[in-house]
């Protein structure tokens, strides 16, 4: 089911429940699109207001850009679901079985795919929204602060999911990898979202 759907006060029942999807995987996607959304919010503010007119195509550009992320962003939210399905299944395979861990260790990696991609979205997100802040309108800019908070809580959340697969890697090397990749991420981007925020703050 693509809870994306349904209503968020659905969405959040089923998180709430023992089923095992949506997760963190998918709440983290939706939190990112929210955020990004907050972050476009500005733009649509500052479009067509002589005040910002010297800045406008920027504004629109990057409101495309902020278009497609929303999308592909919500998109992950089942696509986290379906990644996690041979998972699932590879832990139900009998232990004696010995293609068992051939196929949960590629199942493990699989996992990691799409929270890995959540957060490379949200690095994007955190990119377009320091513009937002910087540039956009200052009515709105309290607005940019909560999408740069959102979309690192998104972005600290998908890590998490990426972290619990790799740490049941057998192949240490990949785990090695995409822990790299995930914390080079969190360790650029969550100071450029508190900068965002604490820039944000200091106009009231």
């Amino acid at each position: 089911m693509d809870m994306t759907k349904e209503s968020c006060r659905k969405f959040v029942e089923v998180l709430a429940s023992n089923a095992p999807a949506p997760g963190g995987g998918g709440a983290a996607a939706l939190v990112g699109a929210i955020g990004t959304a907050l972050g476009n919010m500005v733009g649509s503010l500052t479009v067509g207001k002589k005040k910002y007119a010297a800045v406008e195509a920027e504004i629109v550009a990057l409101q495309g850009k902020c278009d497609a992320l929303q999308t592909e962003l919500l998109d992950q939210v089942e696509a986290d679901d379906i990644g996690f399905v041979p998972l699932a299944k590879a832990y139900g395979i009998p232990k004696d079985d010995p293609n068992r861990d051939a196929i949960l260790e590629e199942a493990t990696v699989t996992a990691c795919a799409v929270p890995m991609h959540v957060m490379e979205l949200c690095c994007q997100a955190i990119d377009a929204i320091a513009v937002f802040a910087e540039k956009g309108s200052r009515l709105a800019v309290s607005d940019a602060g909560c999408g740069a908070a959102c979309c690192k809580a998104a972005l600290q959340a998908a890590s998490l999911n990426v972290f619990i697969n790799t740490k049941s890697l057998k192949n240490r090397e990949t785990a090695q990898a995409l822990n790299d990749k995930a914390n080079a991420m969190l360790d650029k981007y969550c100071p450029l979202a508190d900068e965002i925020f604490a820039q944000v703050r200091a106009n009231f």
